[in-house]
């Protein structure tokens, strides 16, 4: 296919249950399409005998179906070289996670079909229920109780172009299946009282309004991004709690999560964010961790942010994220606290929200922070002019103040209050300010309270030494705590990038560590405008790039990151590398997993055939060459002996022969069933006819099974000689059957040995004969057909303990009159599962 071809466009009809129009819908667009000039063709459409679905088809061109024979069977399939043959602007096509018949086409699912005609650059509308879903195929089950079969991954439906939810109240569903619009007359009951109830399906449907409306919600938030638009759209209540690490934290959450509970759908992010100014000091990282454990309770997600300026931090993060709503516990700093470092996170935060709701939530910790003023870190603007003038005022002030005191005070005292002012403007503005105050503090010393006071000349050679002391110490002290603050702004910041990292390494224990996870992850921490993965730096500038491993480049896209930010970006990509890493490492075991179990296989199948098929191959040659022998004359008793021999032998070769081949049919899905309506009393004689030491009870009035009758009596037949081998002797293997919830549990007693639990599962592996009494005959492949002979009947094979000893395999299956109403393209394929 040329590269310059582009990619077809999928539109998917999404319903909550069968029955809401979605294929009507769907035909109609394809009318309406073609109406309008497009070549629109119908590559699979299933109507289910409903009349006016069937009436949509008219005017529009339908592609014949391909036919395919399986398993004694003959089904239609969308023939798709046939589709692509045709090339059309835009097909339909039913049923996005139906299982294509085996040996039909090239493709397993038909999800797989329509990438194939995207691919091709033909457009694709499709339907599918919400049931299909992946994400969603257990929470269903726990709804309904019917298992699906046929799922189609999240990840395919998201990437279509269009999703249109196809909607109806689950009373109007419900009219319209009494009318006989959805199902047969005679299915309708039944549907009514299991499937289609109420309540199933008004969950059904909310499950289907929020995964779509998630859908909306990433357009929305791409569209948002494209066209930088930084105000809130209150589409969804998004509640931001912000978390400080200190015991009010879990007062907030709670809170908060009460407030996203309001409204359906509502979301609950809990922020932290790791700074290097002084407040983040006194950050609880158990606290923390503990809250976030909280918040992921009560269904909320936990990110980490870097920011200096923690106020604009928040209202970025809750900006980025469409937030509606910001919760914030009131101050634990006290009055005098507030007094002497003016207004706190809570009021910059309000005064930065715009149209985002800020909610200030006391708590018991309220007011009860330490009373020592925290420091910024960083010098700010204000700060930066605050300083010289302050170098500049406060020691004129203090002159004044001194004036008024004159006498009362020595010159020593007189001076250390100057030092202590240098002091301070040393801590407001650092070393230049404190500089500015040591020099204004000296002249003002020494004019005013040196004698000769009123001039700058000094008459005692000590009281000068005194004034040079004074401003040597006085610059030397500031240049102390000036780096003392700058020490100190350092290991805050090497304080918040291990909390940061710490962060990330609990998200890769906890098991984010999935890359789109850490790209997200990396965004939200440094506060950018994306985060992807490229194989090679890209050319222009405008982004932040850094090694990820061999062959990868983590890219991000934003503000300019500062050097520190880089290191920890550094060690983000290396976490994201090791993803990368790990990811291709799991692909290739993936891959080599099937060739190291087809080798296992292979290995126990020489093993096993090396002594299991020459044992019976010899006895019947060496009968059939003593008969042939003219040295020696048999009596007529030695003969039929010799005879009796061969035939056992062979007899015995051909079920090890017809073992294997069944089960390599079941591998390959080949296997053909005749399913009909079957009773054991048809089948349990010849199963136990071989096996003396068996016997039936309580097998009469149990109801007909759909099973295919050789392949039960095979399985029976396995089981019963597997219990054989296992009871001792002199005891019975007892089968005994009974009917429960529309299906048959057939049941095979011995009372052997039994088995542990951690070897049930290993039980049905080919070539295994764990425990046999007698290890020297059989291949052990009675038990893995007969699990495999029976799931590909639609039952199952599981053992359980006999009471008082030994091992009972319970064989179940539906019964006849129900599974038959099953359509033959719904059944399961057969599966021989591994342990």
């Amino acid at each position: 296919m040329s590269g310059d071809v582009r990619p077809g466009r999928l539109k998917v009809y999404l319903g909550a249950a069968p029955g809401v129009g979605k294929t009507y819908r769907m035909l109609d667009e394809g009318r309406r399409r073609a109406a309008r000039g497009a070549d629109v063709v119908v590559g699979f459409a299933e109507c289910h005998g409903r009349p006016r679905t069937e009436a949509m088809l008219d005017g529009l061109e339908v592609v014949p179906r391909a036919r395919c024979d399986h398993r004694g069977g003959r089904y239609e399939e969308m023939d798709l070289a046939a589709v692509l043959a045709r090339r059309p602007q835009v097909v339909i096509v039913d049923e996005f996670a139906h299982s294509n018949v085996p040996g039909g086409g090239r493709n397993a699912k038909r999800w797989q079909d329509i990438e194939v005609l995207l691919a091709a650059g033909v457009d694709v509308v499709t339907a599918l229920n919400i049931q299909h879903l992946e994400s969603l195929n257990d929470v269903v089950e726990k709804i309904t109780g019917v298992p699906q079969h046929e799922t189609v991954p999240d990840d395919v439906v998201r990437r279509a172009t269009q999703i249109e939810l196809v909607d109806m109240p689950p009373e109007g569903l419900r009219r319209r299946m009494a009318h006989g619009n959805v199902y047969p007359p005679e299915k309708v009951d039944a549907a009514l009282a299991n499937y289609f109830r109420t309540g199933n399906l008004t969950a059904l449907r909310q499950l289907a309004l929020l995964w779509t409306a998630d859908r909306v919600d990433e357009a929305l938030q791409t569209y948002r991004a494209e066209h930088s638009i930084g105000g809130v759209w209150e589409t969804r209540e998004r509640v931001v709690v912000a978390l400080t690490g200190g015991p009010e934290g879990d007062t907030l959450i709670r809170r908060a999560a009460r407030i996203a509970a309001r409204s359906a759908g509502g979301e609950l992010l809990a922020v932290h964010v790791a700074r290097s100014d002084g407040l983040a000091a006194g950050v609880s990282h158990a606290s923390l961790a503990r809250q976030r454990r909280l918040a992921e309770d009560l269904g909320g997600s936990y990110h980490s942010i870097v920011g200096d300026h923690i106020a604009a931090a928040l209202v970025d993060f809750a900006r980025a994220e469409n937030a509606t709503q910001l919760v914030l516990g009131t101050s634990r700093r006290g009055r005098l606290e507030r007094f002497l470092t003016g207004r706190g996170t809570g009021e910059t935060v309000t005064a930065l929200s715009g149209d985002i709701d800020v909610h200030r939530v006391t708590h018991e910790r309220a007011g009860h922070g330490t009373l020592l003023p925290s420091r910024r870190r960083t010098l700010s603007r204000a700060r930066l002019i605050a300083g010289p003038v302050a170098g500049l005022v406060l020691p004129v002030l203090l002159t004044v103040v001194l004036a008024q005191l004159r006498g009362t005070l020595n010159l020593t005292s007189e001076a250390l209050l100057f030092l202590l002012t240098v002091v301070g403007v040393a801590c407001i503005g650092g070393v230049a300010s404190a500089v500015i105050a040591s020099v204004t503090a000296s002249l003002l010393l020494n004019y005013w309270f040196i004698p000769p006071i009123g001039a700058f000349t000094l008459e005692d050679p000590n009281a000068l030494i005194a004034l040079g002391v004074f401003a040597v110490v006085a610059a030397t002290v500031a240049a102390v705590v000036d780096r003392s603050l700058r020490l100190s702004r350092r290991s805050a910041r090497a304080t918040a990038e291990a909390e940061t990292m710490s962060s990330l390494a609990g998200s890769i224990v906890r098991g984010g560590a999935t890359i789109p996870a850490l790209l997200q992850r990396t965004r939200e921490t440094f506060g950018m405008d994306s985060a992807e993965l490229v194989d090679e730096p890209p050319d222009g500038g405008g982004a932040t790039t850094v090694p990820a491993g061999p062959g990868a480049y983590l890219m991000l896209r934003g503000r300019t990151l500062s050097s520190s930010e880089r290191r920890v970006l550094a060690a983000f990509a290396a976490h994201v590398g090791s993803a990368v890493e790990r990811a291709r490492l799991a692909e290739a075991a993936a891959e080599v997993e099937p060739v190291k179990a087809a080798d296992r296989m292979r290995t126990a199948l020489l093993r096993a055939v090396g002594h299991d098929l020459r044992t019976p191959l010899a006895a019947g040659w060496a009968a059939v060459t003593s008969l042939r022998s003219r040295d020696v004359e048999f009596s007529p008793e030695d003969h039929d002996e010799l005879l009796a021999t061969a035939d056992e032998s062979m007899a015995k070769l051909s079920r090890l022969v017809e073992n294997l081949l069944d089960l390599s049919r079941l591998e390959a899905g080949v296997l053909t069933l005749h399913l009909r309506a079957t009773t054991l009393e048809e089948v349990l004689p010849m199963a136990l006819a071989e096996t003396p030491e068996a016997e039936a009870r309580d097998i009469e009035e149990i109801p007909a099974v759909l099973a295919d009758p050789p392949l039960l009596e095979r399985v029976v037949a396995n089981l019963v000689g597997n219990a054989a081998r296992h009871t001792p002797r002199g005891q019975k293997v007892l089968v005994t059957a009974s009917a429960l919830a529309g299906r048959v549990e057939l049941r095979v007693v011995d009372r052997g040995p039994g088995l542990p639990a951690d070897g049930r599962e290993r039980l049905f592996e080919p070539f295994q004969r764990l425990g046999d009494t007698d290890n020297t005959t059989g291949l052990g492949l009675g038990l893995a057909l007969a699990r495999g002979l029976t799931e590909a009947m639609n039952g199952t094979l599981a053992p359980e303990d006999t009471p008082g000893g030994g091992l009972t395999m319970v064989v179940s299956l539906p019964f006849a009159e129900q599974a038959g109403t099953t359509r033959p393209e719904q059944s399961p394929h057969p599966v021989v599962r591994r342990a």
